[in-house]
């Protein structure tokens, strides 16, 4: 796990300076060692390092090792530069510095793991390749020398990885099928175009300058979403999606590029189809047991300790319980280290659940309690490492987890993000559902269902027909249903459109988000509206501290079978993750393997707000509105008072405006 960047073009002055200033940004995500790879036509590569970069790195002696006095062997006319900051997790030895070659001909920066590496390097070596290291990285580059973009498809992990290929001079960038690792772009108005695993690496390059994506920042503020398209809420500055690649000629020295202000020209190499199921519920249990069981195997796969999150859930919990399991049957380390957040105040609590799971495995537990005073003391830092505004307090509880993790050796934690979006965990996917009954002429079940909502999550019938309307009903009159049931307004009175230059709309249904399947929804959550934030988030808050975080529930296979399964194996009668359950059953203790609430790293916000520091709050989104330059109106001010009184229902928009207020001054991003 590492963070990267790379320039093509000409920059005034030279590449060397700019690459390795990008490499300083993100120093944590990689401070075990840095290299620098520049390429001009019709020359060799020049291979340097930098003040993070170990003296074994230069000694080792590999075709990509870095020499120390390669900067007098710089070319003026350099027009391509990798750049890469190493957290070493695989191959420790200096044999994973890199850039890395392999023949010559192929240089990468790779930021992510592929798990099933070891099988890839076995099949690879029976087709004539050699290797000099036991990395991932260079198995990455001999499947691509041997098979091209192809190889992706061979590929079982995460990355963001840029390779430069110097007999056919392209520059090949991709991205892993979820976009679980970060891949952003910009094109400098002085002509080059630069690649990197944060967008804070573009604020040091000459051209920069930080304004806001109106249209993003509306997306944002009124509907509470992020990364849901290319696009990202810094003007000019785009994310590769997942499961997608662009490749670019090498450009001639002097000529600038002629793709400012348009997105590049991304192929998608990944497109998610789900894998055709038959069989009994019970085929279906045991066969997602298999694959979940798979999926955390390969990814126990590192060279440094692993632990693993422990929200207490159902998804952390039965990554917990199978790689507990593993690891008595031999899997290396013999104890787990668990992290988890705890709260004070008892309605946000779930330390009951985790200890549940403490006491049925033989982990190390570990916790923290975020505390209100904290979340605001450390909100210019976290909001630096996040690139961009967050929508809740629980990515600051999810930052604490890390930290400890980081505090107490752990450099690689397994997770359980995914999970919600294939296996219909939230109760989003409750209206869905009843709108396939509908359309299925299936009107007892229907009954049956909405009884069972009832009971097992107080959802009214009331409340469960309206949210069936919302899906079955025409745009227009979805749109008058959700005013009046004072759901989000397409053009909320506090935040002036005109100064955004944004245009009113709803970003879920663009993304087909209000779909009136489950398997739709699925979709759109996994690949636009949901998961692409939590990623997000997750890969900030994890790597701030210098901690890889890795997603079983991610695995490709484990996906494509979960979206091919009836509806029904996933959620019915009021059951959510009902294929989960059965298949973790006698792995997971029984109490968590039950539960039906839900919550995850969350803080005690509401309490925060109503009753803990209300002046606090006041005042931070008094200064978010003074900093948002006429974005944010005052009345603004007036709907986070509402909130505070009780006289709407809870929702994190106080956090929301003090994070964008936090995220405007942070970068000095103007209108």
């Amino acid at each position: 796990m590492c963070g990267i960047a790379a320039i093509l073009g000409t920059v005034p002055g030279g590449v060397l300076e700019p690459i390795r200033a990008m490499g300083a940004c993100v120093r944590h995500r990689g401070p075990d060692d840095e290299g620098y790879a520049l390429f001009a036509a019709g020359r060799a590569p020049v291979l340097l390092g930098g003040p993070d970069t170990p003296p074994s790195s230069y000694a080792a002696g590999l075709p990509w090792s870095p020499r120390p006095d390669a900067e007098a062997e710089i070319a003026a006319d350099a027009t391509v530069a990798l750049g890469h900051r190493r957290l070493s997790i695989v191959d420790v030895s200096p044999a994973g510095h890199c850039p890395l070659s392999y023949r010559g001909r192929y240089w990468i920066t790779y930021n992510g793991e592929v798990y099933n590496y070891r099988e890839l390097r076995a099949e690879l070596e029976g087709l004539g390749h050699r290797f000099l290291s036991h990395t991932d990285t260079e198995v990455v580059l001999a499947a691509f020398d041997q098979w091209g973009p192809a190889a992706l498809s061979r590929m079982n992990g995460m990355w963001a990885l840029a390779i430069a290929d110097r007999e056919r001079q392209t520059l090949f960038v991709a991205r892993d099928r979820w976009g679980i690792k970060p891949l952003y772009y910009w094109v400098s108005p002085a002509g080059f175009t630069a690649f990197a695993s944060e967008i804070k690496q573009f604020t040091v390059l000459p051209g920069w300058s930080a304004r806001m994506n109106g249209q993003r920042v509306y997306d944002f503020l009124n509907w509470r979403v992020t990364d849901h398209t290319a696009e990202t809420l810094f003007a000019g500055v785009r994310q590769l999606r997942g499961g997608e690649y662009v490749e670019l000629p090498w450009p001639a020295p002097g000529a600038a590029s002629s793709m400012a202000g348009a997105p590049l020209p991304a192929t998608r190499w990944y497109q998610l189809r789900p894998a055709p199921f038959s069989g009994s519920f019970d085929d279906a249990a045991a066969r997602f047991r298999e694959l979940l069981t798979d999926s955390v195997r390969l990814r126990l796969r590192a060279d440094v300790p692993v632990g693993s999150c422990l929200s207490g859930g159902l998804d952390s919990s039965s990554i917990v319980c199978a790689m507990d399991r593993l690891l008595r049957d031999g899997g290396g380390q013999s104890v787990q280290k668990t992290f988890s957040a705890y709260s004070d105040d008892p309605r946000f609590d779930e330390r009951a659940w985790v200890e549940e799971v403490v006491r049925h495995t033989a982990v190390e537990p570990h916790h923290v309690t975020p505390q209100m005073d904290g979340a605001f003391d450390s909100l210019p830092c976290v909001a630096w490492h996040q690139d961009e505004p967050f929508s809740s307090t629980s990515i600051y509880a999810q930052w604490n987890v890390f930290r400890i993790a980081r505090e107490n050796g752990v450099i690689v934690m397994l997770d359980g993000q995914g999970a919600d979006e294939q296996l219909a965990g939230y109760p989003a996917f409750f209206a869905p559902r009843l709108a396939e009954l509908v359309k299925a002429g299936r009107l007892p079940t229907l009954w049956s269902e909405v009884g069972a909502l009832q009971r097992l999550h107080g959802r009214s019938p009331a409340s469960s027909a309206a949210q069936l309307l919302n899906l079955l009903l025409p745009a227009p009159a979805a749109r008058l249903a959700r005013r009046f049931a004072a759901r989000t307004h397409l053009a909320p009175g506090w935040l002036d459109l005109g100064v955004l230059g944004a245009e009113p709309g709803d970003p879920f249904a663009q993304q087909g988000a209000r779909a009136g399947s489950v398997e739709a929804l699925s979709v759109a959550q996994l690949t636009a509206t949901n998961l692409q934030m939590l990623l997000h988030w997750e890969d900030r808050d994890s790597m701030a501290h210098s901690v890889e975080s890795r997603v079983p529930f991610l695995d490709y296979r484990l996906v494509e079978f979960v979206l091919g399964l009836p509806t029904a194996h996933k959620v019915s009668g009021g059951v959510t993750k009902r294929v989960l359950r059965e298949g973790m059953r006698g792995v997971l203790p029984e109490r968590v393997r039950t539960r039906m609430d839900k919550m995850g790293f969350v803080t005690a916000e509401e309490a925060w707000t109503k009753e803990g520091s209300p002046e606090r709050f006041r005042r931070a989104a008094r200064e978010a509105v003074e900093a948002s330059a006429g974005v944010l109106r005052p009345s603004a001010l007036e709907k986070v008072e509402r909130i505070i009184r009780g006289d709407e229902p809870f929702e994190s928009f106080a956090w929301r405006l003090i994070s964008f207020g936090a995220w405007a001054r942070r970068f000095a991003v103007a209108p």
